[in-house]
């Protein structure tokens, strides 16, 4: 295994005795208690307004106010036409797009305020004039539909919410503290959704993947980072937006929400520190890619990286929280076909594992793979066993026993004998993470997702020739969450950074969650 040449310092966790081990658990290393959110009051989202004949900033033609609180007072078509009206003077304005992209929107924020308040003064001639608030809702919606997420934003900005699905004109919204709700409107005709998409693929520099009978299938991102999946085989034009509530939080806040406690926390900094390979893994959901980023946001900065993408959600090029300088990074993203076939490919499509061997002439100490699907996991695991110590990638795997088969299963779809798979898989990885994810909002509680299981992956194969896991991390007894079982062959390593001691795990035996989980039963949901 590989590890670090740094000794421990007599302030070193290795060097203190027993008596300095409930600082741990006492807020040197984080909160031990798993804080239950309280529900908080949620406003009602920004509704589309009454369907109108014409797209037209007349005021005349205005249908009058709904009142509803939060909705936007004025039917959608307004919208539309006042972002026209100041689109068309941005450009007179800027035709070379010669601004910086901070001093462009402030200047279109200006021209909205300008554009809304001529047009409340039209429209207040023989019908009640806008509020104040309700002009700012206006101008809001205006300035969301030129650089966020147009008519959808409002869902968007809502708080809790973890997926907009949208079904040709009915919206789906998924929050991670409360059922599901349905919009039955959220866009006047099929023909409109479709040019949402490929308008939000043009605001995210993603204008070659447009939605089209020719290309039927897109995903990209949006201006603030959510991930958008579109496609036309559905029985209507479909929409499934992935909102990342947590893309610049790191490693306390997932302490401070559970999902993992003190003990794990630095244990897994350790193994990142000790330079071992890391595979997170756990069902959709789960929060694979929250945990990969907070963990590669502690590669100390003194390193350099690469990260491999189908579609950017890890941003560890970005400052981290509070500007936390982190080591140099190379964000690496895929690029989808323009729907042109050539040579059996896709034009212009560039895959994951296309990017690997250019990845790895950046010299990186790392390679970050934000989720292996396919062939990607050959070059992967040769990466991880040739030398990137250090590297990490997450996997999508149902259930924890399942993990070396499902690896082994990608390993010979990409060519690979199971044999050789089986030696590949024991020689790279060293530790997986298993998350588990559980989802009541729907009978009264809320999603929770923690880490429940933790194998080292041993240098060695066994029994009909698999590699061989053992436990170091599990449930036990009543606690579906992660407890101490078995100490690591790496302990030494993971001693060796400084911030590990070994005496956390065996005189913790209760694993440091704080109070028991607040799961709901369906008896109680009844």
């Amino acid at each position: 295994m590989a590890d670090t040449q740094q000794r421990p310092s007599p302030d070193s966790p290795a060097a203190r005795g027993p008596a300095d081990i409930t600082g741990l658990l006492t807020g040197r290393i984080g909160p031990a208690r798993i804080p239950q959110p309280a529900a908080a009051p949620v406003p009602a989202p920004a509704l589309p307004g009454p369907p109108a004949a014409t797209a037209t900033a007349d005021p005349a033609a205005v249908p009058k106010l709904a009142g509803l609180p939060g909705q936007i007072p004025v039917g959608w078509e307004v919208i539309e036409a006042l972002q026209a009206e100041v689109s068309a003077t941005l450009s007179a304005e800027d035709p070379s797009r010669l601004l910086e992209e901070d001093d462009r929107r402030a200047r279109a924020r200006s021209l909205v305020t300008r554009a809304v308040a001529d047009w409340a003064t039209k429209y207040a001639h023989g019908n009640t004039p806008l509020t104040a608030e309700q002009e700012h809702t206006v101008g809001n919606a205006v300035f969301d539909a030129m650089f966020r997420g147009g008519r959808l934003q409002g869902l968007l900005d809502e708080p809790g919410v973890e997926d907009v699905m949208v079904d040709g004109l009915r919206a789906h919204i998924e929050y991670y503290d409360r059922p599901r709700r349905t919009i039955e409107r959220v866009a006047d005709s099929h023909e409109e959704l479709i040019t949402w998409v490929n308008r939000m693929a043009g605001l995210s520099g993603h204008g070659e993947r447009a939605l089209t009978q020719a290309t039927p299938m897109v995903g990209f991102r949006m201006p603030d980072g959510s991930r958008v999946t579109a496609s036309l085989l559905t029985t209507r034009p479909s929409v499934v937006i992935r909102k990342h509530r947590i893309r610049q939080h790191g490693i306390d806040e997932l302490v401070r929400w559970g999902s993992i406690n003190p003990i794990l926390k630095a244990f897994l900094l350790s193994c990142v520190q000790a330079k071992l390979n890391i595979l997170v893994v756990g069902d959709m959901g789960a929060g694979k890619t929250s945990l990969l980023r907070a963990l590669g946001r502690e590669i100390p900065n003194s390193e350099r990286i690469v990260t491999l993408e189908s579609d950017r959600e890890l941003y560890l090029d970005e400052p981290g929280p509070a500007d936390k300088p982190g080591p140099v990074t190379f964000a690496f993203e895929a690029r989808q076909s323009n729907g042109e076939v050539r040579g059996g490919g896709g034009a212009g499509e560039v895959t994951i594992s296309d990017m690997f061997p250019t990845a790895l002439r950046f010299n990186a100490s790392r390679v970050i793979v934000g989720e292996v699907r396919s062939d990607e996991v050959l070059p992967m695991l040769q990466a991880m066993s040739a030398g990137g110590s250090g590297s990490m990638c997450t996997l999508h795997v149902r259930r924890p026993h399942a993990i070396v088969s499902r690896l082994v299963q990608l390993c010979t779809e990409a060519g690979m004998q199971t044999e050789a798979a089986h030696h590949l898989i024991a020689s790279s990885i060293d530790v997986v993470v298993y998350l588990t994810y559980r989802d009541e909002t729907a009978i009264g509680g809320r999603r929770h997702r923690f880490i429940s299981h933790i194998y080292e992956v041993h240098d060695v194969v066994g029994e009909g020739g698999r590699p061989t896991t053992s436990e170091i991390f599990a449930p036990h007894g009543g606690e579906p969450r992660a407890v101490y079982r078995n100490m690591p062959s790496f302990v030494e390593a993971l001693e060796r950074t400084g911030s590990f001691d070994r005496r956390w795990l065996t005189h913790n035996p209760d694993g440091a969650w704080g109070p028991p989980l607040q799961l709901v039963t369906s008896r109680e949901a009844r």
